[in-house]
């Protein structure tokens, strides 16, 4: 598998604050890419003079101006909910959450009305570059690693959950290798 893919190389990225990133993560939840990036794209020209989104604006900005960027409701009320946790410290700091452990960032986050785990996990990933996230609900990962191991079916969260203990701790590492092993048509065989 490793030959087949490129090596593994997620770099901590968190050129934005946890709560710009999240905010995006938000826009984008169950979109399409190109809408999602068209949305996104929308709402940031919403505050044109800000290279970061500032909670209390978005408190103060008319939910209607979201709605016409192309946000639904749910978003727009799961940004404004961001915001409110943000503001109050639910959302922990950059800062912060390289003192904390990755569950209890989870458990922070989860709190946030349209963050659930698997957005958490991603943060957690990809943005973080936490070394053992090993994301037991995403479908890419465990259709990958049912390539990968030769699996007839795909594995259950529970099942995923003890074939990753092994690999703990860089499971980080197993799931990008799932995610890349999806990206070819065929074998993984070089």
């Amino acid at each position: 598998m490793i030959a087949c893919a490129r090596r593994y190389e997620i770099e901590p990225t968190l050129k934005l604050r946890p709560f710009d990133a999240l905010a995006e993560s938000i826009a984008y939840q169950q979109l399409s890419g190109k809408a999602a990036a068209t949305i996104w794209k929308r709402v940031r020209a919403i505050f044109p003079k800000r290279k970061f989104l500032d909670p209390k604006i978005v408190l103060e900005t008319p939910d209607e101006r979201f709605r016409a960027a192309g946000l639904s409701r749910s978003k727009v009320a799961a940004l404004k909910d961001l915001a409110a946790k943000t503001i109050d410290g639910t959302v922990p700091t950059a800062r912060a959450m390289a003192k904390m452990t990755d569950d209890e960032i989870i458990e922070r986050l989860v709190q946030v009305r349209g963050i659930g785990r698997w957005t958490v996990e991603m943060l957690l990933l990809f943005e973080l570059a936490r070394p053992d996230v090993w994301p037991v609900h995403d479908y890419g990962v465990r259709k990958g690693f049912a390539k990968i191991f030769g699996k007839r079916k795909l594995p259950t969260p529970k099942q995923m959950t003890n074939h990753g203990k092994r690999f703990a701790p860089y499971r980080s590492a197993l799931a990008w290798y799932c995610w890349r092993a999806l990206d070819g048509a065929g074998k993984l065989e070089p």
